[in-house]
């Protein structure tokens, strides 16, 4: 029986970082912890692209952008969508989420999932390097192990045939 598990390897990985300028603040700190990740997990510094979009509703679109290139091993999205007085939330939380889980089904590249979708400032905060960790960074750790199992099970795979 094979059995596969990713490591967080960021050697020779071509990385893209997506953040959304929207709530910049709190996305900032999340680019931050996730090139962090990045960097402290062995990706060199000249293949990591970090790309800005104006809102969480644009990174789908850039994501789709970027792994259609196939110059990335994975991306690492991050964004912040704040709960308001209106349905916007809604909207904007869920499409962006369908975006991206779409680009990753497309085109098979792994995308680190740091858009957060909080209640308010407080949780969004505690979430980007507060108590709560920095979620970019989860994001970042969460991309180079599915980049790392993809490459396990393609190699599986070649094996087989």
């Amino acid at each position: 029986m094979a059995e596969f598990e990713g490591t967080p390897t960021g050697e020779g990985r071509r990385v893209a970082v997506v953040a959304s300028r929207f709530n910049e603040a709190i996305t900032r700190a999340l680019c931050d912890g996730a090139l962090d990740c990045l960097v402290r997990h062995g990706c060199a510094s000249d293949d990591v692209d970090v790309v800005w979009v104006p809102g969480a509703w644009e990174l789908p679109a850039a994501a789709h952008r970027l792994a259609a290139t196939g110059r990335y091993d994975a991306l690492v999205v991050v964004g912040a969508v704040v709960r308001g007085d209106t349905p916007h939330f809604d909207y904007v939380a869920g499409e962006a989420s369908r975006g991206l889980a779409a680009v990753q089904r497309e085109f098979e590249v792994p995308v680190g999932f740091g858009l957060l979708t909080t209640d308010d400032m407080a949780q969004a905060e505690a979430r980007a390097g507060g108590v709560h960790g920095n979620k970019g960074w989860d994001a970042a750790l969460a991309a180079l192990e599915m980049a790392d199992l993809f490459l396990q099970v393609r190699d599986g795979d070649d094996a087989a045939d």
